[in-house]
C-alpha cells in the first residue's frame, strides 16, 4: 500500500523560508505526479504546486516564491518556500497521483507569524 509522509513544517517569521519534504513508499514514485496542497482553517484544500515528469505547475498565490522539486532516486518531493506571508499559514499536504490511485499524507503545519 502506498504511503507519503511529510516533514519540515514549523513556525517562521514573515519573509522567512521553509523547506518541506515528502517521502513516498510502496509506489513506483517516478510514475506519479506529486503535489503539495494546503488547507487553512475555514478554507477548502487548495493545490499549491505539482510536478510531473519534467513539468511543474504553481498556483498564482505562490508563483515566484515557492519551488517544487523531486528526487526520484530518493522517492522524495520538496517544496522550498521563500518570502513567506501570514496568509501562507496552513496545513500542507503531500499528494501522489497516478491514474485512479491517489495517496495523501497526514499533513504538516506551517505557521507564518511574527
Amino acid at each position: 500500500q502506498g504511503q507519503v509522509v511529510e516533514s519540515g513544517g514549523g513556525l517562521v517569521q514573515p519573509g522567512g523560508s521553509l523547506r518541506l519534504s515528502c517521502t513516498a513508499s510502496g509506489i513506483i514514485f517516478s510514475r506519479h505526479v506529486m503535489g503539495w496542497y494546503r488547507q487553512a482553517p475555514g478554507n477548502q484544500r487548495e493545490m499549491v504546486a505539482r510536478i510531473g515528469a519534467g513539468t511543474t505547475f504553481y498556483s498564482d498565490s505562490v508563483k515566484g516564491r515557492f519551488t517544487i522539486s523531486r528526487d526520484n532516486a530518493k522517492n522524495e518531493v520538496y517544496l522550498q518556500m521563500n518570502s513567506l506571508k501570514p496568509e501562507d499559514t496552513a496545513v500542507y499536504y503531500c499528494n501522489a497521483k497516478l491514474h485512479q490511485a491517489e495517496y495523501w499524507g497526514q499533513g504538516t503545519q506551517v505557521t507564518v507569524s511574527s
